[in-house]
């Protein structure tokens, strides 16, 4: 993870600081969500945290069988805050999501 643009430079600099001991494979997979053309228009910080949140709700929680079981996606979001906080704290960050911010998927 080196080298690239000026954005793909400060967004690898903002995910070693925001999760530190998140495994390679899902930085690299939180990476390229965040450089998608949709999230161009935000600061990289924002795109990041936009990849990272969406990246754990689907990959680590039960979110799309529940959206499948027929919940609504804000009753769904609610029901995985709690994993997907946890998955943040096992990677070392320091923020966390709350029912306020849930984290919601990027645009598009």
């Amino acid at each position: 993870m080196t080298g690239g643009t000026k954005r793909q430079k400060e967004m690898r600099k903002a995910l070693r600081a925001l999760l530190p001991r998140v495994p390679m494979a899902d930085a690299e997979a939180i990476f390229g969500l965040a450089l998608a053309g949709h999230l161009r228009h935000l600061p990289p910080s924002i795109a990041l945290w936009q990849a990272v949140s969406s990246h754990i709700r689907h990959t680590f929680t039960g979110y799309d069988a529940l959206l499948e079981e027929g919940y609504d996606r804000d009753a769904t979001r609610f029901f995985v805050i709690d994993d997907m906080n946890q998955v943040l704290e096992d990677w070392g960050s320091a923020r966390r999501i709350t029912a306020e911010e849930d984290g919601q998927d990027p645009p598009g």
